[in-house]
């Protein structure tokens, strides 16, 4: 695994209806196309991702510009050929010089061009967007990442990858990393439809193998958290375990991708030129989270590129809740049955997501009002009694609020049902809780009249582990 990419603000490292469902894998499976790029056979991730499993003959896809915020992508290698639609740096030199490697070998997962001499991407129909921002020291400034996060949503990104990360610590605020630049550039991307994906983080970039938590910006709200899975089945120590955070997990061990010819010509005897095979260090076999979070990243794309309408809500939900199980039977053995703090979810399935995904499938509630997650980002509910109806998950999306202008001396009526339990909370200006529907419950209610003119902020919190929508009633009343 890569040492990692350090700056002097942030230790930033490379995160290196089911029956239904289960029925048309298992159809389309037996039938599946086989791309005939040359080094296809040495992609084994993509088998076990079962990437090309639901279609007998190659799908149409829509196009859909994947954004890989990286260092750069070699863009010259034929695998790249009308692969890259822009392409900007924000720390100086080309975008398509990539001196580290990394980003080439992301790259080439998600978008490697179909039915050529080299490698095929899981999203080969996707149209990348590279923003270069290792600087050439190695690090990532936070200015230049929340830059480009913003400018590739600006040039219709509608999948972010981000295959890095930064030590997180909730319990010892000196080693935690969090970064209000960061969060906000990821809230914007999300506000603007984007889906973002990351990387939960390496251990050895941590302070303790195993270490108990996903890095930022994979445990930012809406953001989906990719581990590692071996070729084995077993989720490797490196991986950072996360019972909240850690949605999903993807091979990160032994990938073969494309790599800067540049680099490679240090070995001028070894073929294939271009190719991890020809990489030195922890680049010829590639290891990590980092490797493992562009495969989810493409299936994204893989799902818009099936149903273009799909938001991102109903994409994460589709890619998370459509997996295969990782437990002791499938070479996992410290993984218990259902979603742990291991494996999330359990493993990335394109084919079980795509049947989900298509058209006559039941999709999963959608929640149009995000990011609401805080006072600071809260949605404006207008008129004398405003209805929203929404969505709340424990592991993506633990709270929303709403703000409404009340007169002083007006009282505020709040009603939620709700399908999964729920606290109702309404606070003022100050962020100060005024008021509390009580105990947790699907139905809940709380009455309060303001004693000034003011913004107030109804917040919907759930309770415990769950996922489900809920419908919020306010009354204005004198």
């Amino acid at each position: 695994m890569n040492s990692g990419y350090r700056d002097v603000v942030k230790n930033l490292r490379l995160a290196l209806p089911a029956a239904v469902a289960a029925a048309l894998v298992a159809a389309s499976s037996a039938a599946a196309f086989t791309p005939t790029n040359t080094y296809y056979p040495k992609q084994w991730y993509l088998a076990q991702d079962q990437a090309f499993a639901a279609w007998p003959s190659v799908p149409p896809l829509d196009p859909v510009k994947v954004a890989l915020i990286d260092s750069g992508v070699e863009c010259a290698l034929p695998d790249f050929t009308n692969q890259i639609v822009a392409s900007k740096s924000f720390v100086g030199g080309s975008p398509c010089s990539d001196t580290e490697g990394h980003g080439t070998i992301v790259a080439g997962e998600i978008a490697g061009a179909l039915d050529e001499a080299g490698i095929v991407g899981l999203a080969y129909s996707s149209q990348l967007v590279v923003a270069k921002v290792v600087a050439s020291d190695g690090t990532i400034p936070l200015k230049s990442e929340a830059d480009a996060i913003r400018w590739a949503v600006q040039q219709g990104a509608r999948v972010i990858n981000l295959s890095f990360g930064a030590v997180r610590d909730p319990d010892n605020p000196a080693l935690d990393t969090y970064s209000k630049v960061e969060a906000q550039a990821v809230a914007y991307a999300v506000k603007h439809g984007a889906i973002v994906v990351a990387a939960v983080g390496n251990s050895d970039e941590a302070y303790a193998t195993p270490w108990p938590y996903a890095s930022w910006p994979a445990a930012l709200p809406h953001v989906i958290g990719v581990g590692a899975l071996s070729r084995s089945g077993d989720v490797p120590d490196f991986s950072d375990q996360d019972p909240i955070f850690v949605d999903l997990v993807a091979p990160g061990m032994g990938i073969f991708s494309t790599f800067p010819k540049l680099l490679t010509a240090a070995q001028p005897s070894c073929v294939p030129q271009g190719y991890t095979d020809c990489a030195t260090g922890d680049y010829h076999r590639p290891e990590g989270t980092s490797f493992a979070a562009p495969q989810v990243s493409a299936a994204a794309a893989v799902l818009l590129g099936v149903n273009p309408a799909l938001t991102p809500s109903q994409v994460t939900t589709i890619l998370e809740r459509n997996t295969d199980e990782v437990d002791a039977a499938s070479g996992c053995p410290a993984c218990p049955t259902g979603r742990d703090k291991f494996s999330g979810w359990g493993s990335l399935d394109v084919a079980k997501a795509v049947a989900a995904a298509s058209p006559g499938a039941p999709l999963p509630p959608s929640d149009h009002f995000e990011p609401n997650d805080s006072v600071s980002q809260a949605y404006r509910l207008r008129g004398p009694r405003p209805v929203v109806g929404a969505t709340l998950d424990y592991w993506d999306d633990q709270v929303d609020v709403y703000r409404v202008k009340l007169a002083r001396g007006q009282r505020l009526l709040a009603r939620v049902r709700a399908r999964p339990s729920v606290d109702l909370i309404l606070r003022g200006g100050s962020k100060r809780k005024l008021a509390h529907a009580g105990r947790a419950g699907q139905k809940q209610h709380l009455s309060y009249r303001v004693r000034a003119t003011g913004w107030y902020y109804v917040e919907v919190r759930i309770a415990r582990a769950g996922a489900g929508r809920y419908t919020l009633r306010l009354e204005e009343a004198g």
